[in-house]
């Protein structure tokens, strides 16, 4: 709840980041109870399509396959010739550039330039890989809005445990118009997904973000 006692979190988007923490989990079952909970507080199907795409970057195929598996055996549908809002065929990568360069500085903030820096020194590779592909391609697509894209990448982040990816997003969600109040309801809404050692982490990470950004 928010100081005013309404829910931190509108309904739909409480469901979408339930779908999130499933996809993270790689349960078919605990997945189509959550696919279908979405549907019954009037989810987009596009909004859950977005997400299963993100879904690829954050928890890899084999999980979001399991994902997309499920939500096709509920019935789902693809929207219009399967592409969405955007077509992933085309092949204008600068274009894919410009755009994910924009994002990741969004949801990165002041810590954008350290970021690719990091990248850098990881791999020569990574900065291109994680603007192009990652934030121009798939985070910059229309259909879903950053802010709840963010939200759910701090519910599955939490869920699979690692700890600076988690820090980053939760300062992404932060980034991209979140309040305090909707991060911390995430957190409690996914408690249940989260075992001993995950809520601990999630906790301090959320702490040492609030202690430097609020």
């Amino acid at each position: 709840m928010s100081e005013t006692g309404a829910p931190a979190l509108d309904a739909r988007t409480a469901a979408l980041v339930r779908v999130a923490a499933a996809v993270a989990r790689g349960k078919a079952s605990e997945l189509e109870m959550r696919f279908a909970a979405a549907r019954d507080a009037r989810v987009p199907g596009l909004w859950i399509e977005e997400l299963l795409l993100q879904s690829m970057l954050v928890v890899g195929y084999p999980l979001a396959l399991v994902a997309f598996g499920t939500w096709r055996g509920l019935g789902a549908r693809i929207e219009g010739d399967g592409a969405g809002p955007e077509d992933l065929a085309h092949a204008d990568w600068e274009a894919w550039a410009a755009r994910g360069a924009v994002v990741c500085r969004e949801v990165y903030g002041r810590a954008y330039h350290k970021l690719l820096v990091n990248l850098r020194a990881l791999h020569p590779a990574l900065e291109h890989l994680v603007l192009v592909d990652a934030y121009g391609k798939v985070i910059g697509r229309p259909g879903l809005d950053l802010k709840r894209r963010e939200l759910c990448t701090v519910a599955t982040t939490a869920v699979l445990g690692t700890a600076e990816q988690l820090h980053s997003h939760l300062r992404g969600a932060l980034n991209t118009g979140a309040a305090g109040a909707e991060i911390e309801a995430v957190l409690r809404l996914i408690g249940e997904d989260l075992d001993a050692e995950q809520r601990r982490t999630a906790r301090e990470q959320w702490e040492d973000v609030k202690m430097r950004k609020l």
